[in-house]
């Protein structure tokens, strides 16, 4: 008899089930974890995920099922009993106080778990965080910096840190890459292959199914509600992956096909921007026609995810910035939606959405005046609008007045998407546009900006996201250093040339 037997599992899960007001979130889900294992959980948004990792964390309790913690039944009433038992979730969403410093975010979980008041000694903190912060390859960061002095990738390894610094027996890793540069996610994977070779059960949750397939040795996908299959991570392929997501053959290749040949090179210019300096950015001139897709790449650093803000007045800027000939004034967002344009931020719940009002306030939001009449909101006319662009956008709701933050990534990014169209943009400028949304949810939405490009509408798609660029961008202006560093266009948009001109010295 050989040993192979798989060690008993660390977490065992079994018919767990979580209901909220109209949804059923979780349907008698049953999954186990091993120790020393890296153990995927994918699916597209609304499929559970979040709201078992949430019971997890203790910040949710289940209605029925059973948990059991090495092999003995077991209850997380909060989420410090969760740290308790050894288990640490690190969220998508930051949740770092961006006053304190690094030192102070990184021990904070040691000093609420404190029994009574008491002062933790500056040095030794400080010492306890560039250890943490030395193993995850930044030990070059002072302790003593304030988190909101941070670019957004560093505060999402000072997050992780914490998290490692605990010792934590199972470690859940939400989208933890999302806001990384490649150095730094490839530095991510190595630390979860260590933790893993320590004895660790890190269990990821990702829409990057790549990044899945080259690290989990095992792979749960859920769909709405429940756990599809649980599958050893030998010999799969994106494609199965994908059929088991959205429980159908998805046609990747005709969505995410351009229609290159349906966009004039001779569409008129939309947008003009001419020597535009903000924070991170200097001298950048650039145009966008009328229905064309204009792709913005480049490093973390590089000034691109300040191209948003300075182009829609959220920040100091110079130079100038023209819509249809007429020039935009700065710090003036709502003149600049007054002339034609419109943002999709990339923070979705920080910046983008009214998380705690409902789908349709959202939808008018931007728009208010065309819905009220002397100071009181037309109630009718803000129902028929927020149906048409649910219906317009295929958005998944239950009604109308459910609130925003109760929809999953993708469905919350089509309602913000529906507000900027309420306004009928003349330029629509989205930030990491499909962040955080699953891959049946990002084809839905390529097909959208597709269609809306397809009205004339100037579209310009700032990503970090390569590929998003590769599949819908007829052109793509590459940023380094706060300049853009080239343009590419038609076959020579590919993942080598973007790079190249991202990294160039």
């Amino acid at each position: 008899m050989t040993d192979t037997q798989p060690p008993a599992p660390i977490v065992e899960i079994s018919g767990l089930t979580k209901r909220f007001p109209g949804v059923l979130a979780l349907d008698r889900i049953s999954v186990s974890f091993r120790p020393g294992e890296v153990h995927a959980v994918i699916g597209e948004n609304g499929a559970g995920k979040s709201t078992l990792m949430n019971i997890l964390a203790g910040d949710l309790q289940p209605d029925g099922g059973t948990i059991r913690i090495d092999g003995k039944p077991a209850t997380i009433p909060s989420p410090l009993a969760s740290r308790a038992a050894g288990i640490t979730v690190v969220y998508q969403e930051l949740a770092l106080c961006p006053t304190l410093s690094i030192a102070e975010n990184i021990m904070m979980s040691d000093m609420a778990a404190r029994s009574v008041v008491s002062l933790v000694p500056r040095d030794e903190m400080r010492r306890q965080a560039r250890m943490a912060l030395t193993r995850l390859g930044m030990g070059t960061l002072d302790p003593d910096t304030k988190v909101s002095r941070l670019s957004v990738a560093e505060m999402q390894l000072v997050e992780i840190a914490g998290a490692i610094r605990q010792r934590a027996r199972v470690l859940v890793l939400d989208e933890p890459n999302s806001a990384l540069s490649k150095r730094e996610s490839d530095r991510l994977f190595e630390i979860v292959k260590q933790l893993r070779s320590e004895g660790v059960t890190v269990i990821y949750v990702s829409h990057h199914l790549k990044e899945v397939l080259d690290l989990a040795d095992r792979i749960t996908v859920m769909r709405d509600g429940r756990t599809i299959e649980t599958m050893d991570n030998d010999g799969l392929s994106e494609d199965r992956l994908i059929r088991a997501m959205v429980g159908r053959e998805l046609d990747t290749a005709a969505q995410w096909s351009l229609q290159a040949e349906a966009r004039s090179h001779e569409a008129p210019v939309v947008l003009s921007v001419e020597k535009l300096g903000a924070p991170g950015l200097d001298e950048v001139s650039f145009h966008a026609r009328a229905g064309e897709i204009l792709g913005i790449g480049g490093l973390p650093d590089s000034g691109k995810d300040m191209l948003g803000e300075a182009l829609f007045g959220l920040c100091a800027r110079r130079g100038q910035v023209t819509i249809d000939g007429k020039e935009l004034r700065a710090a003036d967002p709502q003149g600049a939606i007054r002339n034609g344009m419109a943002l999709v931020p990339a923070d979705r719940r920080g910046a983008g959405g009214l998380l705690t009002m409902s789908v349709a306030n959202n939808v008018v939001s931007a728009s208010l005046p065309r819905f009220s009449l002397a100071g009181f909101m037309r109630r009718g006319a803000v129902r028929r609008e927020a149906r048409a662009q649910v219906a317009r956008l295929d958005a998944r709701i239950s009604h109308l007045g459910q609130k925003l933050g109760t929809l999953s990534g993708g469905n919350q990014q089509k309602i913000i998407l529906g507000r900027s169209l309420v306004t009928n943009p003349r330029v629509l400028v989205l930030h990491e546009p499909t962040r955080g949304v699953d891959v049946g949810a990002k084809a839905e939405i390529y097909a959208i900006l597709r269609g809306i490009a397809g009205e004339g509408v100037a579209v310009v798609m700032i990503s970090s996201e390569i590929p998003e660029l590769i599949m819908n961008a007829e052109r793509v202006l590459v940023l380094r250093n706060g300049r853009i560093s080239g343009e590419l266009t038609g076959a020579g948009i590919n993942e080598e040339a973007i790079l190249a001109r991202a990294m160039a010295s």
